[in-house]
């Protein structure tokens, strides 16, 4: 009996230890540790939160929210926070705003505003998702094109003649020739010319024979006579200086010489020695290449950055490092049928003495224009193109990510000016972009089939349900007899 009351006393002692233990809150704080506090939010106003503790505008302490309190008592998960005053700015912590300075609010997970997919956070490290904020910047432009040598159309001369003849002698018998301004080209003997001088010099000695004449009207003619010859030869290019001899010689001259109108180069020789030629004939052809023309081709979306006068920089593959300066001096007011681009003409002057630049050579142009532009730009490399949408993945925080429609400008220094669609401060994602909107795709998908109202295509249809094993050969047996025809079911072949 005694053990009996022992055993009994000894129960009742280790029951209550172990109540106290259980129960005991310092004990049970002891067993668990300090439960971690996850924010504070306004008593009175449950949206509202802070991450430190802080006042109500009504003077009441925030209240602390813990972990434990958060998983047990079903309260909503937050997704991220928002800018209270500009919505389209996100984090994935709690914080301030950039801008008026507020405290981000939460937006939970389930509710109307939120926005985007939610993707696990070892899906988006495992792909690498690199994210950067969107800034305004100011963009500028290098274009890089090809261009092609070619003459400056102003400074070529086509040398001809107005009067019928033979070449008498050639002072130029080669294509390429440098030739200077009034050097000679050829002598050119005319029948026409040589009367035309002969009438020249009668009229001359009947104007002296009619200075003692008191008739005015017979010396006004003869100074008329004289006029009309001279001037038919200037109309045929002779130089004054050889009337002029030709009237102190007294005789004419058997030939005529052609001088050349300018400094440059022979690029063309029509004619040889003893040739005889006719008014108009082209002889000569004649290029100054003191100053070049580099034509070079400008896709459409490169026009906004191009203006007259701007300067460009000429490239030669077989002079590499040398750079000839230039400007642009005329933009054609047309597309070009097989490039489709746009040509423009850059006036580059030749080195002194020397003909680098050849015509039909080509080169490579740089044009860095002096226009800039402030605009609101991300990556070039963040833009998904699709053909008919440009889309940029909008990182809100979270893990939840939001493919966006965008409206673009101009492209400039690896970057794309956005005219609509994300603000400045908000975040993208710059690479692995394609793998999330693939998987906001694949989500947006597999959420429509799930609400589409009808029969459920995961289960079979009912022609197609599987006949259990044990009712197949039954089935088989039916079908058997049903094929064999009435009144013979014990006749067999």
């Amino acid at each position: 009996m005694k053990k009996i009351v022992i055993t009994a006393i000894v129960c009742i002692v280790v029951g209550i230890g172990a109540g106290w233990l259980l129960f005991h809150p310092s004990a049970n704080k002891s067993i668990s540790g300090e439960r971690k506090i996850l924010y504070y939010r306004d008593p009175m106003n449950l949206q509202i939160t802070s991450p430190t503790p802080k006042k109500a505008p009504d003077g009441m302490d925030y209240v602390p929210v813990y972990a434990a309190q958060a998983t047990t008592s079903g309260e909503r998960k937050i997704a991220y926070y928002k800018d209270p005053m500009h919505p389209w700015y996100t984090s994935d912590k709690p914080g301030k705003a950039p801008d008026c300075g507020m405290d981000l609010i939460p937006v939970y997970e389930g509710e109307s505003d939120l926005k985007g997919i939610k993707i696990d956070p070892v899906v988006v490290q495992n792909i690498g998702v690199k994210t950067e904020e969107v800034h305004r910047r100011q963009l500028t432009k290098t274009i890089r094109t090809v261009g092609q040598v070619t003459y400056d159309e102003t400074k070529l001369y086509n040398i001809n003649t107005k009067i019928t003849g033979w070449v008498e002698d050639l002072y130029v018998d080669y294509a390429g020739k440098a030739v200077k301004k009034g050097d000679r080209l050829l002598d050119i003997y005319s029948p026409e010319l040589v009367n035309t001088q002969e009438e020249y010099l009668l009229a001359l000695r009947y104007r002296d024979q009619l200075l003692a004449s008191n008739v005015e009207e017979a010396r006004k003619g003869a100074e008329d006579l004289i006029q009309s010859a001279k001037r038919r030869l200037l109309y045929w290019d002779i130089a004054p200086e050889d009337i002029n001899a030709i009237e102190e010689a007294g005789a004419p001259n058997k030939t005529m010489t052609i001088y050349s109108p300018a400094d440059g180069i022979v690029m063309e020789k029509m004619i040889v020695n003893g040739q005889s030629i006719e008014a108009g004939m082209t002889l000569f052809k004649i290029a100054d290449l003191s100053d070049v023309w580099v034509i070079a081709d400008i896709y459409q979306y490169e026009l906004p950055w191009v203006r007259v006068n701007q300067p460009a920089q000429i490239e030669l593959s077989y002079l590499p490092g040398r750079i000839f300066k230039g400007k642009i001096t005329y933009i054609y007011p047309f597309l070009s049928e097989d490039t489709k681009t746009v040509k423009v003409r850059i006036e580059v002057p030749n080195p002194d003495g020397e003909t680098v630049l050849k015509p039909d050579m080509y080169a490579t142009v740089n044009i860095k224009s002096p226009l800039s532009i402030n605009a609101v730009a991300v990556p070039d490399q963040a833009i998904i193109r699709s053909g008919e949408r440009n889309i940029v993945v909008v990182s809100l925080g979270g893990g939840y990510f939001d493919p966006r429609d965008v409206k673009l400008g101009v492209t400039a220094d690896g970057y794309v000016q956005v005219l609509d669609g994300i603000k400045e401060g908000e975040h993208i994602v710059t690479s692995s972009q394609f793998l999330i909107d693939s998987e906001s795709n694949l989500k947006a998908a597999i959420s429509q089939m799930a609400a589409h109202e009808g029969h459920d295509m995961s289960k079979p249809m009912p022609q197609q349900q599987a006949v259990p094993d044990e009712h197949k050969g039954h089935d088989m047996k039916e079908m058997e007899h049903e094929k064999k025809p009435k009144g013979h079911e014990g006749h067999t072949m």
